[in-house]
């Protein structure tokens, strides 16, 4: 890889957590727990099934008893989400994947213990939403595992549902990557994490792939242009 753990590590700063946006609460725990129930409601009989596919996968956070290799026709990954908190600021926003409609998206399906449906779903959606605009991203989706078909839990698919939703050329993704940052990390560390852990299981987006090497060569400006400043 040409994004490495060093070039990353010059992306970081320490960054306050800004806090929710005005006119976007957070939900509530009752509203989480009714979240949960719905999604509950819509899922068919059989094992709880999650498709993961950026940060779920190297920080996954929740207990699975299997996982897969999996293939989600009809959905493709992208930096489609802009970011004021977590992994960017107001100053500088970032971006964060979620799943566009349209070609396919290799990526790891988990199967989750069979007791406690609901409550693992609730735990999920704690982690990747804060409230309404969010959960019009979460949804069940069919993912091919080993030749079969599968019923499975995504987060983030189709954000042009959501007040956050953007497209943007390859070029102004990598310059975001690699200057954004928040109170949890920067844009760059969660390229670099999600392309590692995609090469582990055997996994290449070619996007992704693209995407690193350009953001390499972007921090590497910024290095060069901070050294240039300090000359005398």
């Amino acid at each position: 890889m040409s994004l490495t753990a060093e070039l990353v590590a010059r992306c970081h700063r320490e960054e306050p957590d800004p806090g929710p946006e005005d006119g976007y609460p957070e939900f509530t725990e009752a509203e989480y727990d009714a979240a949960a129930a719905d999604l509950l409601r819509q899922k068919a009989p059989g094992q709880l099934w999650l498709f993961a596919y950026g940060s779920l996968i190297w920080k996954p956070e929740f207990d699975s008893v299997e996982h897969r290799r999996a293939t989600a026709p009809g959905w493709h990954r992208a930096f489609c989400m802009e970011l004021t908190r977590w992994r960017g600021s107001p100053q500088q926003p970032g971006l964060m994947l979620g799943l566009e409609r349209g070609g396919s998206c290799e990526g790891i399906a988990y199967r989750l213990r069979d007791d406690d449906h609901g409550g693992q779903i609730g735990r999920l959606l704690r982690r990747e939403i804060s409230g309404h605009d969010g959960i019009r991203a979460v949804r069940w989706i069919d993912i091919e595992i080993g030749g079969a078909t599968q019923q499975a839990l995504v987060f983030w698919a189709d954000t042009t549902h959501t007040d956050f939703n953007v497209s943007l050329p390859l070029p102004e993704v990598a310059r975001i990557l690699a200057r954004a940052c928040g109170h949890i990390g920067s844009g760059a560390e969660y390229l670099f994490h999600t392309v590692s852990k995609l090469e582990e299981f055997g996994i290449r987006d070619e996007d992704l792939w693209q995407l690193q090497e350009m953001v390499a060569a972007e921090i590497k400006l910024l290095i060069a242009e901070e050294t240039a400043r300090a000359a005398p």
